[in-house]
C-alpha cells in the first residue's frame, strides 16, 4: 500500500493542475448470486447468496485520469465455506464477505497509441490464461502495478506491467494461505503483430510469489512462448475460429524446485449463423511428478479454463491434458430482450504422465440480456475417476452495470 501511495503521489505531482473542464462519470455494478455446490465427501451442501456492489468514478482531464472504485460482498445466506469462515462442513465457495479499494489508478494517454496506468488496476492479458482479474469470483484479482501499452489494434502492441503485489480474491479478511495480498516482483510483457490470418505473441511471464506462506514460494515460475489466435470468415453464414498457443516454464525466484514443464493449447470453432460448434485441447505439462512442477498459472482467471467446477485451479503434479467440445447457440431480439445465449461443454481430463484418467465434466449456461440487466443460469458437473471427488455446481446470478 505504501508504494501504491508513493506512485500515485509522484505522478499527481507530474501532472498539470487540473483544468475547469474535467469530466466526471460515476460507476457502478452489482451482481445478486447463488451459489449451490453438492461436493462429495463434504458434510453438507453449500448454499451460498452473496451480493456483491462496486461503485466508483473516473476523472479525466485532457491526456491524464483518476480512476477510483471501493468493492463490498456481503452474504445474504452464510451456509457454505468461504475459504475464511472455518465452516468446512460445507464445500468451498470462494467468496468471502470484503469491503476494501477494488481501484485506485492514475493514467496518463498522451496519444491514441500510448497509455501509462500506475496504481491499483485491473489487468487482464489475451485470454487471461496467465493473468486475469478472475472476474468470476465475486471479489476480483487487481494489481498494484506500473503498466505501459503501446500500439493500434491494426498495428504493432507492446505492452509491459511491473507489478509489487497481487490483490487477490480472498478480499480485507484474506489471511494465512489465502492472503489480502501477495507482494512480489511480477513482470508481464507481450509484443504481438497482425497477420491476414490472425494475431501472432510473443510473451514472458515472470511470477514472483515471494511470501514463504503461499506454497512455501513454489509457485513462483517463469513462461516464455508465443500464441497465434484469429478468425477467417468462408462465407455470410460460416466463420472459424482458431487459436494456437505453446510456452515452457521452468522456477523462478526463491522457488526450492528446479523444474521444467511446458504448455500447449489448439483450438477451433465453427460460427455457423446463430450456431457455435468446436472444441480444443490444452496440455499444462508435468515434470518428475513432485508437487509444484507441473506447469503452474497463479494469476491466472481458473474459471475460464478445465471445467467450471473448479477442480484444476492448481495443476495436479502429473500434469493435465484437456479434451473439450462446445457447442451454443444465440438468438437476438426475441421475448423482449435484447439477446439470449446458450452454451454446452464437456470435458475429459487426463494426466500429462503416467497416464492417468482424471475424470469427466458437464458444463451448461443460459444467458438473457436486457439494457444494463444480465440473468445467468449455470450448471457444472464434475464426475471424478482418479483426481478429486464428484461435485455439482449450480448457479442463478442476477447482474446489474451502468
Amino acid at each position: 500500500m505504501k508504494k501504491l501511495a508513493l506512485g500515485l503521489a509522484a505522478a499527481s505531482i507530474a501532472a498539470p493542475s487540473w483544468a475547469d473542464d474535467v469530466t466526471f462519470k460515476p460507476l457502478l455494478d452489482m451482481r445478486l448470486r447463488w451459489e449451490n455446490v453438492d461436493q462429495t465427501g463434504t458434510a453438507k451442501d453449500a448454499n451460498a447468496i452473496t451480493l456483491r456492489a462496486r461503485p466508483g468514478f473516473v476523472a479525466s482531464d485532457g491526456a491524464f485520469s483518476v480512476l477510483a472504485e471501493a468493492e463490498g460482498t456481503i452474504a445474504l445466506d452464510n451456509r457454505y465455506l468461504s475459504g475464511l469462515n472455518g465452516k468446512t462442513q460445507y464445500p468451498l465457495v470462494a467468496d468471502p464477505q470484503n469491503l476494501e479499494i477494488s481501484r485506485l489508478q492514475i493514467q496518463y494517454r498522451p496519444v491514441k497509441t500510448l497509455s501509462v496506468t500506475a496504481g491499483r488496476q485491473l489487468i487482464n492479458i489475451d485470454d487471461q490464461r496467465f493473468v486475469g482479474s478472475v472476474g468470476w469470483r465475486q471479489n476480483e484479482q487487481t494489481f498494484d502495478a506500473a503498466r505501459v501499452e503501446y500500439g493500434t489494434p491494426k498495428g504493432f502492441q507492446a505492452d509491459v506491467t511491473y507489478a509489487w503485489s497481487v490483490r487477490t480474491i480472498w478480499g480485507s479478511q484474506g489471511t494465512g494461505t489465502r492472503p489480502q495480498a501477495i507482494r512480489g516482483d511480477n513482470v508481464f510483457a507481450t509484443a504481438s503483430y497482425p497477420t491476414p490470418f490472425g494475431k501472432l505473441t510473443g510473451f514472458a511471464f515472470l511470477v514472483d510469489q515471494d511470501q514463504a506462506f503461499v506454497s512455501g514460494f513454489k509457485q513462483s515460475s517463469q513462461s516464455y512462448g508465443g500464441r497465434f489466435a484469429g478468425s477467417h470468415a468462408l462465407s455470410k453464414l460460416l466463420k472459424l475460429e482458431y487459436a494456437a498457443s505453446f510456452a515452457r516454464q521452468s522456477n523462478y525466484g526463491h522457488n526450492p524446485n528446479s523444474y521444467h514443464a511446458d504448455y500447449a493449447l489448439a483450438e477451433l470453432t465453427a460460427d455457423v449463423a446463430a450456431f457455435k460448434i468446436g472444441g480444443g485441447y490444452e496440455m499444462l505439462g508435468a515434470d518428475d511428478g513432485r508437487a509444484y512442477t507441473s506447469f503452474q498459472t497463479p494469476l491466472a482467471t481458473g474459471h475460464k479454463f478445465q471445467g467450471w467446477a473448479d477442480k484444476f485451479l492448481v495443476t495436479p503434479p502429473n500434469g493435465i491434458q484437456d479434451y473439450y467440445g462446445q457447442a451454443g447457440y444465440g438468438w437476438k431480439k426475441i421475448a423482449g430482450l435484447d439477446a439470449i445465449n446458450a452454451l454446452a461443454v464437456y470435458h475429459r481430463f487426463e494426466s500429462d504422465r503416467l497416464g492417468q484418467h482424471y475424470g469427466n465434466e458437464w458444463d451448461a449456461m443460459v444467458a438473457a440480456k436486457k439494457g444494463r440487466w444480465t440473468a445467468t443460469a449455470k450448471f457444472a458437473s464434475y464426475k471424478a475417476d482418479s483426481f478429486a471427488t464428484d461435485t455439482k455446481k449450480f448457479w442463478l446470478q442476477l447482474e446489474w452495470a451502468y
